[in-house]
């Protein structure tokens, strides 16, 4: 038995697609973007972001089992750095979910330097 809950509806998309079947819960996470004016400052928003949701669905950084990250004129040697410093005061340093980490152009906002998706797997115990 397959049951679907949208959490956060908005304009044509839900933040989070929540679906159970009797051994596990999969929550989709829409991508989710942060405040500042720079990379570090909208990437420590964007994860607290993830994080709300994630504990709204009663689950945490722990769960996630795959995360997208889209960054804005992606610079390696000068963005990756920051990202991952931010990203390992969330998530630790180890046992990272799959990830994928790709340069865009532009988000669907102009201001929005980052943007991150998340899949998180709960068992039912």
């Amino acid at each position: 038995m397959l049951k679907k809950e949208y959490i956060g509806p908005n304009a044509g998309f839900s933040q989070v697609v929540k679906v159970e079947t009797t051994e596990t819960t999969t929550l989709y996470i829409s991508g989710q973007i942060g405040t500042g004016s720079n990379l570090e400052e909208q990437s420590i928003t964007t994860f607290k972001n993830l994080e709300a949701l994630l504990h709204q669905c009663q689950a945490t950084f722990k769960d996630v089992v795959k995360m997208n990250t889209y960054i804005v004129n992606f610079n390696p040697e000068i963005d990756l750095p920051i990202f991952r410093k931010v990203r390992a005061s969330f998530l630790g340093d180890s046992d990272f979910p799959a990830s994928t980490l790709v340069g865009v152009p532009v988000l669907g906002n102009r201001e929005w330097l980052i943007e991150i998706e998340a899949i998180a797997v709960l068992n039912k115990q």
